[in-house]
């Protein structure tokens, strides 16, 4: 609809099977530590669903979620109970790294040091061996529905996941923002790269740990990278730091919102933007609404509040919607990923 009431073909939509292509899951622990289960919540409550061999996800994490399972039973671990917040283990996040086939996993605790884990983190580690590419564990101890914690402590292996993304390395600390289905991921960034034109100022305002700058630094004069999250901005320092020099002396990092970021927007001649669910900043919006870019590419992860702040960009004089398409990034949901890109009415 949205293509159709601006005169445009599409949208194009991009789409896989979606089986095994999962990299990235966080999933719940509850029951029983004689009887564990570990997967997803049914819609709306609290009852798990265990998933012990879910074909959307990389074999990789089904075959670690069977190891915690066994590691459970092993240790007498007990499992969250919502109910009582009483149990040591809540949930579980599990990350493969595709360049070595190992991986990162973070135990979620209810407690503030991995001690409430017992000798459960130890023993899941032997039992991983060389496919574990690093472990840690994360404090929660609050009686709330939040994942993760503000804390987290690495007990073993690498600090970071390493993918090839966008022709470069891009770094993951186990507390930073990542997609989980990498193969969409990777056909949503070649085409933000062929819509980003040579040698231009640009600014990416939520950037996290750089996915999708630091594979355009070789192309671009300048490029500021703007992000909030103290774990993302981790990542993009060590993704930066892998790069050339040439390409280093291009970029900037301006840590805090977006908002509060205005001025590396405003003289930007293009600008890419990967806003949370809620969509942008109310200051970001109102500039760049006043101010536009020569080009403004938006991946939108929740479209109601790409559809609320399109009329603000379409002003008059301002932006011109010129391309939709979309990215099953979550197969098998009615949720997708919009692209959209805008170039400035004057040019």
């Amino acid at each position: 609809m949205l293509a159709r009431e601006h005169g445009l073909t599409g949208p194009v939509i991009h789409a896989g099977s979606g089986l095994g292509e999962r990299h990235r899951a966080r999933l719940a622990v509850r029951g029983r530590a004689r009887s564990p289960k570990i997967g997803l919540f049914e819609a709306g409550s609290h009852r798990i669903v265990d998933t012990p061999h879910c074909p959307i996800h990389h074999p990789s994490i089904n075959e670690a979620v069977a190891h915690l399972r066994s590691t459970i039973r092993e240790t007498g671990i007990a499992p969250y109970s919502d109910a009582t917040h009483r149990g040591a283990l809540r949930y579980v996040q599990i990350v493969v790294e595709r360049t070595s086939g190992r991986v990162q996993i973070v135990l979620v605790g209810n407690g503030r040091t991995p001690d409430v884990l017992g000798n459960l983190p130890e023993r899941l580690s032997r039992r991983l061996g060389e496919r574990l590419q690093g472990l840690f564990f994360n404090a929660q101890p609050e009686r709330n529905n939040t994942i993760l914690g503000p804390t987290t402590v690495q007990l073993a292996g690498e600090s970071a996941i390493r993918e090839r993304l966008g022709g470069v390395d891009v770094f993951f600390p186990p507390d930073s923002f990542g997609q989980s289905a990498l193969p969409m991921y990777e056909r949503a960034l070649a085409r933000i790269a062929e819509l980003v034109p040579p040698d231009v100022t640009l600014t990416e305002g939520y950037c996290g740990v750089g996915s999708i700058g630091l594979g355009l630094l070789g192309r671009v004069r300048s490029l500021r990278f703007n992000e909030r999250s103290p774990h993302g901005i981790a990542g993009l320092e060590r993704g930066l730091a892998a790069r050339p020099a040439l390409e280093r002396a291009r970029a900037r990092i301006i840590p805090g919102p977006a908002e509060d970021a205005l001025d590396a927007f405003m003289d930007a001649e293009v600008v890419i933007l990967d806003p949370p669910r809620k969509g942008l900043d109310a200051r970001l919006l109102e500039q760049l609404a006043a101010h536009p870019p020569r080009r403004l590419i938006y991946l939108a992860c929740g479209l109601p509040a790409l559809l609320d702040e399109l009329p603000h960009l379409e002003r008059p004089g301002g932006l011109v919607l010129q391309g939709v398409e979309a990215f099953d990034f979550f197969p098998f949901t009615e949720h997708v990923e919009t692209l959209v890109w805008l170039d400035r009415a004057s040019d």
